[in-house]
């Protein structure tokens, strides 16, 4: 008596399609922006890796608690004679986060600096209000 085996139509056509990794053409993909972030009894303390980019085209804002964070990076577009640009893999544009941190940070105190692609921010936290006691007459 013949075994009788059950096969699917679609198990030879993607047979081997996820094997090897398939390039589309399409662009660069966005890089994420790395993030380490650390509490201290004073303050937040932040490093982000930005790199390739230019201090000039970061920009960081500050809302209460939520830090924002934003970078750009421009396309250089030169081209010399009798050249041809074969492949370009590197990514042009703009990458952002925000972060919720747990407490209001004091904007007046806030440092940042940008040193070999990671940028360091050190965010002090603004001092709790007191609760005060109101005098009942």
């Amino acid at each position: 008596m013949a075994n009788i085996v059950k096969t699917d139509p679609f198990d030879d056509l993607f047979r081997g399609f996820f094997v090897r990794p398939v390039d589309m053409g399409g662009a660069a993909e966005a890089p994420s922006m790395r993030v380490d972030v650390k509490e201290g009894q004073e303050g937040y303390t932040l490093h982000v890796e930005l790199p390739g980019m230019k201090k000039e085209d970061i920009h960081v804002h500050i809302d209460g608690a939520v830090v924002s964070i934003a970078a750009e990076r421009k396309q250089e577009r030169e081209v010399k004679e009798g050249e041809r640009v074969l492949r370009s893999e590197r990514y042009f544009g703009k990458v952002s986060r925000s972060f919720q941190l747990g407490q209001e940070i004091d904007e007046g105190r806030a440092v940042a600096r940008f040193n070999d692609g990671v940028l360091e921010l050190a965010l002090p936290k603004k001092a709790a209000p007191q609760a005060t006691r109101v005098a009942i007459q």
